[in-house]
């Protein structure tokens, strides 16, 4: 039985879809949610619904009794909380005797100097300690992260950011859940860290480039940056994630691609002109 946690969110969602289309029989499926009603469409493909909880670690020992597998999808929240939450999972999956559990983390997460990064190396450790066969499923920056506001970039004929030329190796959600679902139904993967990354390292310049109109990137410091995000209405702790990436990203955080995604998918990663076309086409 393969446990996929967070099966509501959009990652971890994908994941469980890309086992079905793997082969993975319906049954032999468990999708751990926070509200079932939620996953009715997994439900209707025959997938098993467990609640589970992050914050109520009970619900948890129930999820994941008799998994064999299990992928523990990053919370989210102060690092505090999420570091709690992903120690009892892990210590659900001690109490199920997993034979594998793999993990959601950050790619280059022992050097990465994003703020982000805090919580996977934590709970990276907290794996190590626990003595379980472990995956290390170390995840890029998505391509939606900044995709997702083109649209409006294209209607104002600006992309804003402060990543300065800093290069990103862009991947996709899709093909990072993918990537997350072959680790799952290989065999030997205990012990493995997948850096999990896009073939190719582009600036925001060049994603505003791929839009076909004339949206041009307009570098900002940190400082007027966080001030244009912050009159756009998003909550304070968003803001500074963003800037503080924005800003690990001008110093080269995220520029170096690693093939181990190419490697698991078996293709080529997706383009970032395709990522552009895709996302301007949702």
């Amino acid at each position: 039985m393969i446990v996929v946690t967070g099966a509501t969110g959009p990652y971890g969602r994908q994941v469980v879809e890309h086992l079905l289309d793997l082969g993975v029989p319906a049954a032999g499926i468990a999708a751990a949610v926070r509200t079932p009603a939620r996953a009715a469409g997994l439900a209707a493909r025959g997938v098993a619904l467990r609640t589970a909880d992050y914050d109520r670690p009970w619900t948890l020992r129930t999820a994941l009794a008799g998994a064999t597998k299990v992928l523990l999808v990053s919370s989210t929240g102060p690092d505090e909380v999420r570091v709690a939450q992903h120690r009892a999972v892990i210590d659900a999956a001690g109490a199920a005797g997993v034979d594998l559990l793999a993990y959601t983390s950050v790619t280059g997460a022992p050097a990465n100097p994003m703020g982000l990064a805090r919580v996977h190396r934590a709970t990276e450790a907290a794996l190590a300690a626990s003595g379980l066969p472990v995956a290390l499923l170390r995840n890029g920056w998505y391509t939606e992260n900044h995709t997702g506001t083109l649209r409006d970039a294209v209607a104002r004929g600006v992309l804003a950011g402060s990543a300065g030329t800093g290069r990103i190796a862009f991947a996709s959600r899709a093909e990072l859940a993918e990537a997350a679902a072959r680790v799952l139904t290989l065999d030997g993967q205990a012990g493995r860290v997948h850096d999990l990354t896009g073939d190719t390292a582009r600036t925001l310049a060049e994603a505003a480039a791929q839009t076909g109109t004339p949206v041009a990137y307009q570098d900002l410091p940190p400082e007027a940056y966080r001030r244009l995000l912050t009159r756009a209405g998003l909550p304070a702790p968003a803001v500074e994630l963003i800037v503080d990436s924005d800003r690990c990203i001008a110093q080269g955080a995220l520029e170096h691609p690693t093939g181990d995604l190419r490697a698991l998918l078996g293709r080529p990663t997706e383009t970032l002109a395709a990522a552009v076309a895709r996302a301007l086409k949702e």
